[in-house]
């Protein structure tokens, strides 16, 4: 099994800045990508970034491209979310999934977090 904490939610100001972290432990050498979804109330939840351990994948959706950067430290089994630009749009409960493979689709990744709130006000 693998174990996820996101931290570092909260509540911003439109063209502010928050940074996500997600701790990984247990069993990581069996997760290939790490992924950041979304879902806002009453939506469904969507793919934000993807990056592989190994570096040999990124990808963002198109709606957060130019905004938010996700990058991994492998020495501490984390993954972070450098979420700049922020729009009210961006409000939702962003959470960390750990997958096997390099994919943005939900059903793929078997290790997800609790979540953690984004809000953004106007």
């Amino acid at each position: 099994q693998v174990q996820l904490v996101e931290s570092g939610g909260g509540l911003v100001q439109a063209g502010g800045s928050l940074r996500l972290s997600c701790a990984a432990s247990g069993r990581t050498f069996s997760v290939y990508s790490m992924g950041w979804f979304r879902q806002a109330s009453g939506k469904e939840r969507e793919f934000v970034a993807g990056i592989a351990w190994s570096g040999g994948w990124l990808h963002y959706a198109d709606s957060v491209k130019g905004r938010f950067t996700i990058s991994t430290d492998n020495a501490s089994n984390t993954v972070s979310l450098q979420m700049n630009s922020l729009k009210p749009e961006d409000t939702a409960v962003y959470y960390c999934a750990g997958g096997r493979s390099a994919d943005s689709t939900a059903s793929t990744y078997n290790y997800w977090g609790q979540g953690t709130q984004v809000t953004v006000s106007s």
